[in-house]
């Protein structure tokens, strides 16, 4: 074999060489972008699996959270409790009101509500004054509530608004329900100690 010759096969070799080089990175790209498509894929999956499981447990605490609205009738005698979510039926009710009052704890089953009569003469004892600005008595609620089937429990710290009006000379002073404005989440063994330690300051 000539020179010439050994000089053309080697430049072939080298040539086929470069070729299998040339397919092996194609190769190991093809290799590599089908890893990242594949990592994008479980990184999106896993993403939205996360995000669902997290819809999914925010949306179990709403449902397990009672919120309640106060409605006063004309006189302001009485408040008519309802829930906010009107999928969820409400089946019984604990008030607590604070230590300092002497009201016992009032329980309501077919009937929620809040009575102006249940601790009417403590606040007025309590409360000196009058006018027409909003006060706040802080309570404890605990609702007992259906949602979806299951019977739920819920205890939250409510204010109690009400107002003080002068009855005049013959008549005396007045107390009259406003509404109601859930303040917290409340443990229940714990409850009454918190409404008695924002009685003195809740603006009464």
């Amino acid at each position: 074999m000539t020179i010439e010759e050994t000089r053309a096969e080697a430049e072939k070799a080298a040539t086929r060489r470069r070729w299998i080089n040339l397919a092996e990175i194609v190769a190991v790209a093809g290799l590599l972008i089908s890893g990242l498509a594949l990592w994008n894929s479980y990184r999106d999956r896993t993403v939205d699996e996360s995000e669902k499981a997290s819809e999914r447990t925010q949306a179990e605490a709403e449902a397990r959270t009672m919120v309640l609205r106060g409605t006063a009738d004309g006189e302001g005698e009485r408040l008519s409790l309802a829930p906010a979510d009107s999928e969820q039926t409400i089946q019984g009710q604990r008030i607590v009101f604070p230590t300092a009052l002497a009201v016992a704890p009032m329980e309501t089953l077919a009937d929620p509500r809040i009575e102006a009569a249940w601790f009417r003469r403590q606040i007025l004892q309590a409360v000196e004054g009058d006018g027409r600005e909003d006060r706040r008595l802080p309570v404890a609620i605990t609702t007992r509530f259906y949602r979806d089937g299951a019977l739920l429990s819920d205890t939250a710290v409510y204010y109690l608004v009400y107002r003080i009006k002068g009855g005049g000379l013959l008549e005396g002073r007045k107390l009259r329900l406003r509404g109601l404005s859930r303040a917290q989440t409340a443990d229940p063994a714990a409850a009454r100690r918190r409404i008695d330690a924002l009685w003195p300051g809740s603006g009464r």
